[in-house]
């Protein structure tokens, strides 16, 4: 048992950054762990179970996506990707592998601590029992139970990382409201969070191919162009 302080694990190959992130991290209050490379990640991850987890792209042996994929088969820890790579397809490889968040090098060391403490003030539980909104949804063959946390499509489990299921239980919860960018950032990610309404995208992207609805037709989840995206009857 490490008490109430959250755990970071930071995953940088360059020792004097790794330092640094760890220092400011530290000084937040944070237990910190350190790794060099992928593998040492991964297993530090599974061992230690932290809270957070700092990841750079460019590491030996497997890269930063690769450790991400790794991570997100047995961990639901907040995932920020540290990236020295700023073009959108990096951008957009590092979400879809199950990150939550991403921060281009060189980067304020304040701005990274405060992405940190705005992916865990995320509201990641469903709501008690009995709480409004709690029951089984149902969208043609795609059922959403907030309380269980458990998406089927044909009677099929889903698995989507904690993000990916917040976005659709926002969307889910009011069906008939068409949500902007801005609004889901406000209601998934939290109203201190910051960066561009790109990484919406991303996220409903993922979604609809887990949900096998990724056509141009979408059942599930609808773009309203010029607007933003509401939920649709599965039909």
């Amino acid at each position: 048992m490490r008490g109430s302080r959250r755990l970071a694990l930071v995953v940088e190959d360059e020792a004097p950054l790794a330092t640094l992130v760890r220092s400011y991290l530290e000084r937040e209050g944070f237990e910190v762990v350190t790794a060099g490379d992928g593998e040492t990640a991964v297993e530090l991850a599974r061992e230690r179970e932290p809270d957070v987890v700092v990841l750079d792209l460019m590491l030996p042996g497997i890269d930063g996506f690769e450790a991400c994929r790794r991570i997100r088969t047995f961990s639901d820890a907040y995932i920020l990707v540290l990236t020295a790579r700023a073009e959108e397809a990096d951008k957009v490889a590092g979400l879809s592998t199950g990150a939550d968040d991403y921060v281009t090098k060189p980067f304020s060391p304040g701005e990274l601590v405060a992405r940190v403490r705005a992916l865990l003030r995320r509201p990641r539980e469903g709501g008690g029992e009995g709480a409004p909104g709690s029951t089984p949804r149902r969208f043609g063959d795609l059922v959403v139970d907030p309380l269980g946390r458990e998406v089927r499509v044909g009677g099929r489990p889903v698995e989507l990382t904690r993000l990916e299921f917040d976005l659709l239980d926002a969307l889910s919860e009011r069906p008939r409201v068409v949500f902007t960018r801005g609004q889901l950032l406000e209601r998934v990610w939290g109203p201190t969070w910051f960066g561009d309404e790109h990484v919406v995208d991303v996220h409903v992207a993922n979604l609809r191919r887990k949900l096998g609805d990724d056509g141009r037709n979408p059942r599930y989840i609808r773009t309203v162009r010029g607007v933003g995206y509401r939920m649709g009857t599965g039909e």
